[in-house]
C-alpha cells in the first residue's frame, strides 16, 4: 500500500513519525521495518542479539589458551603468536573502516548475518587445519567478523530496547552491551581452556562446539526484528573517515592515547599470557583461560559499577590502578607466582576497562557541541594501533551514562516532542561513511 498525499505528507513520513496501522510503504525516502513488530517481539530479539553478540565475541578469544598447543604442534614461538594476533587486528580494522557503518544503510540483520557467517568460516578453518597459514587465515576471518559485529550489534541492542520499552532509560541496553562485549571476550578462553583440558582433540573440539552454536545463532538472529529505516536511494558508499575539529583535537588525542594503552593491556592477555604462563609450574589451558576471563570480567564489571564517575575521575583512577596492576604483574612473573599473576591481571583488567570508558566519554564530550553518534568509533582506531581489543567498543559507554546511541557510527537521531525518532542526520564530526547530510 502507498500513500498518495502531497509533499508535506511525504516529508512527515520521511522524518520517521509513526506509521498508521497496516501501512507498509510510503512515498518518502525510507522503508520502515522495526515499527511493525510488537514490543514482545523486540524484547525477544533483544536477548537473541545479546546472545549472538556474546557468542561471537567469545569465539574471537577461543584460541587464547590454545597457543602453547599450537606452538608445540608447529614449532613456532612468541613472535609468531604476536603476528597471529596482529592478523586478527588487521581484520578488525579493515571491517571497521570499510563496513562498520553499513548497517545504517542496509539494516542491522543484513550486516549481522555476514558477521556470523565469517565466524562460521573461521571455525571451519580452525577445526580443519592446525598449520600456521590456516591459523592466520582463521584469525583474519574472525577479525573481519568482529569488526562487522561490534558497532552493529550494540546499535541493534539499543534499537530493540527502545522499541520494547519506549521511553525507558537506556541503562539496560548499556549494561547488556558491555557484558556481551567484554564478558564474551572473557568467556571464550575460559570455555576453550576447559575443553582443551578435559576433552579430546583440544585443537578441534572447542571450535566444533562454537561452530554448532554459531550455526544456531545465525538462525536465531532472524527472529530479531529489523530496526533500521533503509534510505532509498542509498547514499554513495565511502569508507569511514576520521574527522576531528581543531578545538577538540587535544582531548581526542589524549583519549586515543589512553585507549591505545588500555587496548595494549587487553592484547597482552589475549596473545602473550599463554606464553608467559606456559612453564613447568603452569601447564593447564584452563588456568590460562581463567587468567583471561578475570581480566575481561573485571573490565566489564568496572565499567558497569563505575559508570557514574566523571570522565576525568575514570581516567585518573583507571590509569593509576593500571600502573599498580602492571607492577603486580611484573612481580608475579619475576617470582613465578600464579596467584600474584591472577591478582595483577584482575586489577589491570578493571583499570583498563575504567580508563577506556573514561577516554571514550571524553571523546563524546569533546564533540558534543556538534552532536555526533560516530564519535565513539574514533577512539577505536587509536586503540587498535596498540593492540586491538574491539570487544571493548566504546558504544558500551556514553557521555551521559544513558547507554549506547542508536546507529552504527554514521547517523544520529533526535526525538520529536512525541518521542518518535526524526530523520537520521549524517554528522560532520565522526567516522563518517557518507556525505555530510542526509540524502534527499
Amino acid at each position: 500500500m502507498r500513500t498518495t498525499g502531497g509533499r508535506a505528507t511525504a516529508d512527515r513520513l520521511h522524518t520517521g513519525l509513526r506509521l498508521h496501522t497496516g501501512l507498509r510503504h510510503h512515498t518518502g525516502l525510507r522503508h520502515h521495518t522495526g515499527l511493525r513488530h510488537s514490543p514482545a517481539r523486540h524484547h525477544l530479539g533483544f536477548w537473541v542479539v545479546a546472545a549472538v553478540f556474546t557468542l561471537i565475541m567469545a569465539f574471537s578469544t577461543v584460541p587464547t589458551p590454545l597457543y602453547p598447543l599450537y606452538e608445540r604442534a608447529d614449532g613456532f614461538g612468541p613472535f609468531v603468536v604476536t603476528i597471529v594476533f596482529a592478523t586478527y587486528a588487521v581484520g578488525v580494522l579493515v571491517a571497521l573502516f570499510l563496513a562498520g557503518h553499513l548497517s545504517d544503510w542496509y539494516g542491522r540483520r543484513t550486516v549481522l548475518l555476514p558477521a556470523i557467517v565469517l565466524s562460521i568460516a573461521s571455525a571451519l578453518v580452525f577445526a580443519s587445519w592446525t598449520s600456521l597459514p590456516a591459523l592466520l587465515a582463521a584469525r583474519l576471518l574472525s577479525g573481519l567478523s568482529v569488526g562487522l559485529l561490534t558497532a552493529t550489534a550494540t546499535a541493534h541492542l539499543d534499537d530493540l530496547h527502545q522499541h520494547a520499552r519506549p521511553g525507558a532509560s537506556r541503562t539496560r541496553a548499556n549494561v547488556v552491551a558491555t557484558g556481551a562485549n567484554l564478558g564474551g571476550l572473557g568467556l571464550g578462553p575460559l570455555v576453550s581452556g576447559l575443553f582443551a583440558e578435559h576433552a579430546g582433540a583440544p585443537l578441534r573440539t572447542p571450535y566444533l562446539v562454537f561452530l554448532a552454536l554459531l550455526v544456531l545463532g545465525a538462525a536465531a538472529v532472524l527472529l530479531a526484528p529489523e530496526t533500521v529505516d533503509r534510505p532509498e536511494p542509498r547514499p554513495r558508499y565511502r569508507p569511514q573517515r576520521i574527522s576531528v575539529p581543531d578545538g577538540a583535537r587535544p582531548a581526542f588525542y589524549a583519549a586515543a592515547t589512553t585507549a591505545m594503552v588500555t587496548f595494549a593491556v587487553f592484547g597482552l592477555f589475549t596473545s602473550l599470557t599463554p606464553v608467559v604462563l606456559n612453564s613447568p609450574q603452569v601447564t593447564s589451558p584452563a588456568v590460562t583461560g581463567l587468567a583471561a576471563f578475570l581480566v575481561f570480567g573485571s573490565a566489564a564489571l568496572a565499567q558497569i559499577v563505575l559508570a557514574r564517575l566523571s570522565p576525568r575521575t575514570q581516567l585518573l583512577l583507571g590509569l593509576s590502578l593500571l600502573g599498580v596492576g602492571m607492577v603486580v604483574l611484573t612481580a608475579a612473573v619475576w617470582v613465578a607466582s600464579l596467584a600474584l599473576f591472577l591478582v595483577g591481571g584482575t586489577v589491570s583488567g578493571a583499570a583498563a576497562g575504567t580508563a577506556f570508558k573514561g577516554s571514550v566519554t571524553t571523546v563524546l564530550s569533546a564533540g558534543r557541541a556538534r552532536a555526533t553518534r560516530g564519535d565513539p568509533h574514533r577512539a577505536v582506531p587509536g586503540g587498535l594501533s596498540g593492540a586491538v581489543r574491539p570487544g571493548a567498543q566504546p558504544r558500551s559507554g556514553c557521555a551521559d551514562g544513558a547507554g549506547p546511541r542508536r546507529g552504527a557510527g554514521l547517523r544520529r537521531r533526535t526525538a520529536g516532542h512525541d518521542g518518535t525518532p526524526r530523520a537520521p542526520v549524517h554528522p560532520r564530526l565522526s567516522l563518517s561513511g557518507g556525505p555530510g547530510r542526509a540524502p534527499e
